[in-house]
């Protein structure tokens, strides 16, 4: 069981803590819970399937829905069941709420798609590793696209990556929702490493100046995007 704590107001004053199961989130009724177990990419296996139909049948889970960020959700768990369930899916918990970066979206890239430029997987993939589940002061989404097409919607997320012939484009700052935001093209034309490194960039920078619960978004929209140009493009000292 996880203890989370909801903050509001000046200085991050605490206002609710609830307990929590391991990577579990509440639902309407207030008794019963929902999990989402990763699927870097959205890819499966035939295994997976096969042990998300196996805790599906054993625990009576009465829905699984496939979620818009390419993840099945499993909704309707009853509390004493939650870590028998991780168990039997032989797996950690998944970030599926809290301050951190959620998961990474990521289309076919020229994998397979006939219109993909770059390999969306394969740096999608080196992402996954490398940010899910990252201590953030907000939660945090990436989206990957492999051509201008921009199939996972890159300008509404938090760090938007598409596909160009000289390269990756990074944008920072979107979101949909209530109060939805187009994200701020930071740099383009960049190779697989140049887009990591600029994004662990970015990430640094929202870490450093966002209040507790504040989307990049919003941080953008209190400081405004030069700051953080700034900050994440500026050789470092040495550099040329």
């Amino acid at each position: 069981m996880v203890k989370l704590s909801y903050h509001i107001g000046i200085g991050g004053i605490p206002i609710t803590e609830q307990i929590l199961p391991r990577g579990a989130f509440i639902q309407r009724d207030k008794q019963t819970y929902g999990i989402v177990p990763r699927s870097p990419l959205g890819i499966i296996t035939p295994e997976f399937l096969e042990k998300i139909a196996h805790v599906v049948r054993k625990y009576d889970i009465p829905i699984v829905k496939m979620t818009s960020a390419q993840r099945l959700a499993l909704v309707g768990l009853k509390p004493e069941v939650i870590e028998d369930v991780w168990t039997d899916l032989g797996m950690d918990p998944a970030p599926a709420i809290g301050h951190c970066v959620h998961y990474v979206k990521a289309c076919p890239g020229k994998a397979v798609c006939r219109f993909g430029i770059l390999d969306a997987l394969n740096l999608g993939m080196l992402l996954e590793k490398q940010l899910v589940g990252m201590d953030l002061p907000g939660k945090t989404k990436v989206g990957i696209s492999g051509c201008p097409n921009n199939c996972c919607e890159g300008y509404l997320r938090d760090i938007g990556l598409f596909g160009k012939k000289k390269g990756w484009t990074l944008i920072v700052g979107g979101t949909s929702g209530r109060k939805p935001r187009i994200g701020d093209v930071i740099a383009e034309n960049l190779t697989d490493d140049q887009a990591v490194m600029l994004i662990q960039k970015c990430l640094d920078y929202y870490k450093n100046n966002a209040k507790p619960r504040e989307r990049i978004s919003r941080l953008i929209e209190r400081m405004g995007i030069e700051p953080l140009k700034d900050a994440v493009l500026a050789p470092k000292k040495g550099e040329s």
